[in-house]
């Protein structure tokens, strides 16, 4: 510690002996503060305030239909690329701040300059902004915020126009692509279903479907068939027997009158459906010409059966089947009509089968077919939807740039009107001269301290003898007379006085310089 206070000490000592030195140094730096202070140049600073209002009604009522994008947002981006160098250019055009510049260099420097100087600040959430700008002039500081007021409002109107319009030549051009698109899918699926037409259903089943119907209609035909089967048999037996039990009067009745069971049941059936073909259908019909003919041709093979029969009774008489009888006449109908109904069944079942044996062979080539439908049916969607949600969007992009047209994006209200500051807001010489007068003290104490570094000398016989390494015999004290000690006192009041006038010559320049920027204001 006492070391340390050592140091000091000698350094204080030093800076002592170059007092009149530093003070010189204080005095110089001072009054070229001063100068520097004074010289600058005032400026004044022109300002404006903007009221943004971003509420309309017709936003709510047109909510879900237009698209709208979030204003504040874009006006608080707005008005932080605002100044940007094209509207500087723009700026320093409106304002005639460029009539001095003979060169590009100097044109430079002047875009730079109002860059750095322009302002906008937004004030709380009020959407309430603040334009200012600085200038040695008062009037083109006005001017200048009046043009950049105008760039703002400007540039607000104009974006959103400009993304509306360019959102709309998207969506057509994306809406051409996808019609293009559609009719291309249209065509492939009407292609494939002309092509495929035959695997077509009515109620749009597929072909495991189709071929599981097919399977389900074979197997009730069959056994409908397999029913109609045992019934005709059983009617056969009983048949039998009353032909067994019968075998009178085949002589002695006409051909008319002598019941032939299988012959009649089977014209009797015919004629009934003659009955009903004559319903729907005239005489000429192929089917009523037919069911005639066969009528006919039943009635000739029962006469010849008759006479065949009356033949063998002539020649066995025992033999001779009797077939008069209502009971046997009944049978041989529904001997008939099983036989039609079995015939009838068989046909169907051999078409189930014929059906049945194409949808299986079918099946082979089911998957491919039906993966390729799937495909081209989700294509065509798929193009179908885009196209739907292309077209929606561009009816909501032309109802919104309506809406922008009708509204503008924000109501811009200009609160305060650009207008100039009556006095000087920079420099701030109240601030700058004290300032100065501590950068001159500063460089007085710099300068004490630099040179007694530069000229050093020992002030003690400790601090020698350390410094050379060196013992030391002895120490000779200078003894001060009254001559001398009078010339150093005179010598600190003169230094006290100078250091004392150069705080006071500060000290009325700012009092003058107070008096006159209360006067000017």
């Amino acid at each position: 510690m006492d070391e340390l206070i050592g140091q000091i000490t000698t350094i204080t000592r030093g800076m002592w002996k170059h007092r009149w030195s530093g003070l010189l140094a204080a005095w110089l730096v001072a009054l070229v503060g001063a100068a520097v202070v004074m010289a600058v140049p005032d400026k004044y600073e022109a300002s404006a305030r903007i009221y943004v209002d971003t509420q309309s009604i017709l936003k709510p009522l047109m909510s879900g239909l237009a698209v709208q994008p979030n204003v504040e947002q874009q006006v608080m981006m707005l008005s932080r690329t605002l100044i940007t160098r094209p509207n500087v250019e723009k700026l320093i055009r409106m304002a005639d701040l460029d009539l001095g510049n003979t060169t590009k260099a100097a044109q430079e420097a002047l875009i730079d300059q109002v860059t750095n100087t322009l302002e906008i600040k937004n004030i709380g959430r009020d959407n309430i902004y603040t334009l200012s700008y600085r200038d040695p002039s008062p009037e083109r500081a006005k001017k200048v915020v009046q043009s950049l007021v105008s760039i703002f409002v400007e540039s607000s109107m104009g974006s959103s126009r400009q993304d509306s319009d360019a959102a709309k030549k998207f969506l057509e051009e994306q809406i051409k692509t996808y019609v293009g698109k559609l009719e291309d899918a249209e065509a492939r699926l009407k292609e494939f279903k002309l092509r495929n037409i035959s695997l077509a259903t009515a109620d749009g089943q597929d072909m495991a479907g189709q071929l599981g119907a097919i399977k389900a209609q074979l197997q009730q035909a069959r056994l409908d068939l397999n029913e109609a089967e045992n019934a005709r048999d059983a009617a056969k037996k009983q048949l039998d027997l009353e032909r067994a039990a019968n075998t009178k009067s085949l002589m002695s009745d006409t051909s008319a009158s002598i019941a032939t069971p299988d012959i009649d049941a089977r014209i009797d059936a015919q004629k009934r459906n003659l009955d009903a073909l004559l319903q729907r259908f005239t005489e000429q019909h192929p089917d009523v010409i037919g069911a005639r003919r066969l009528i006919k041709d039943l009635e000739d093979q029962k006469r010849k059966e008759i006479q065949e029969l009356r033949k063998a009774a002539l020649a066995n008489p025992t033999a001779a089947p009797a077939n008069n009888s209502l009971a046997y006449q009944e049978l041989s109908r529904v001997m008939a009509t099983s036989e039609v109904q079995v015939a009838s069944l068989r046909a169907r079942v051999s078409e189930y089968e014929a059906r049945y044996a194409k949808a299986l062979e079918g099946m082979k080539v089911a998957p491919q077919i039906e993966a390729e439908l799937a495909q081209l049916n989700r294509d065509y969607d798929i193009n179908k939807k885009n196209y739907t949600d292309l077209v929606s969007r561009r009816e909501s992009a032309t109802m919104s740039g309506d809406l922008d047209s009708a509204t503008g994006v924000a109501d811009f209200r200009l609160i305060d009107p650009p207008r100039a500051s009556p006095k000087p807001v920079a420099p701030n010489r109240l601030l700058l001269m004290p300032l100065a007068l501590v950068a001159a003290l500063g460089a007085g104490l710099g300068v004490t301290f630099l040179l007694s570094q530069i000229r050093a000398v020992f002030y003690d016989a400790y601090a020698m003898s350390e410094s050379l390494g060196l013992p030391l015999l002895g120490v000779v004290s200078l003894v001060v007379d009254d001559g001398t000690a009078q010339r150093r006192k005179s010598e600190l009041k003169k230094f006290l006085a100078a250091t004392a006038a150069l705080i006071v010559v500060f000290g009325l320049g700012m009092t003058a310089l107070f008096l006159m920027s209360n006067r000017a204001g």
